[in-house]
């Protein structure tokens, strides 16, 4: 579906792909009868609660609004250029039944007819049942981790067949998970995770952090599973 045209820049046939779902400001040109429109990725439920249940739906609500990028759904005959400030793309094939776990922020585009949703972090099990503290008070736990690491509170699922394009500073290492080892991976470096990934930030603060002069690595993020793990050559945020 995606064809990568250099290192930045990925083209699709949007009539082939069924049509396609990209961030905002990232087409670059286009060729033939294609139309864009405002598209709205499915997020949490949470209407219909009062209380003190409503209020931290609300909450919720407007962290997961403020960690959303805006999204243009391309449908039509033609062929599409997509790329943004120059960044690194990769293009990831998904097959049926798998999981891609990805910050909404190194999303580029992917083809319209995967399944997308925005689920809290602390529930980061791609591929899995949950068991990591999930719904709103997993959501809200979720939040003091995004802070300390720099990553969002919130992250974007895609699931079922077709492909997706990531994006990152550097260029892209491919992880592949499911030794003996848990891959462990900078928090500001981890791009996505595909497959049967489970994702827990563990933190390895000592006394030398306390007193600035540890190793600066004081969160850390643990992958196993059976999948992939993408890391960017950077601690770059985008």
């Amino acid at each position: 579906m995606f064809e990568k045209v250099n290192g930045k820049v990925v083209k699709v046939n949007t009539g082939a792909a069924g049509g396609v779902v990209a961030r905002k400001g990232a087409m670059l040109f286009y060729t033939g009868d294609v139309s864009f429109s405002p598209h709205q990725i499915a997020g949490m439920g949470g209407g219909g609660m009062g209380g003190m249940g409503g209020g931290m739906m609300r909450m919720a609500g407007r962290m997961m609004a403020g960690e959303h990028e805006s999204t243009m759904l391309a449908q039509g005959n033609g062929e599409v250029h997509y790329g943004l400030a120059g960044l690194e793309v990769h293009v990831v094939q998904m097959q049926q039944g798998a999981v891609l776990r990805v910050e909404a922020s190194r999303l580029l585009a992917n083809s319209a007819q995967l399944q997308s949703s925005i689920v809290s972090v602390a529930s980061s099990n791609s591929g899995g049942g949950g068991g990591g503290g999930g719904g709103i008070m997993g959501a809200l736990r979720g939040a003091a981790s995004g802070a300390l690491t720099g990553q969002g509170m919130f992250t974007t699922q895609l699931s079922g067949q077709g492909s997706a394009v990531l994006l990152a500073h550097g260029g892209f290492l491919e992880l592949q998970v499911g030794g003996p080892n848990p891959i462990v991976v900078d928090p500001q470096a981890f791009v996505a995770a595909y497959g049967n990934v489970q994702t827990e930030l563990k933190t390895a603060m000592s006394w030398r952090d306390a007193v600035g002069r540890g190793a600066g690595e004081a969160m850390q993020l643990h992958c196993v599973g059976q999948g992939i793990v993408y890391v960017q050559a950077s601690e770059e945020k985008l």
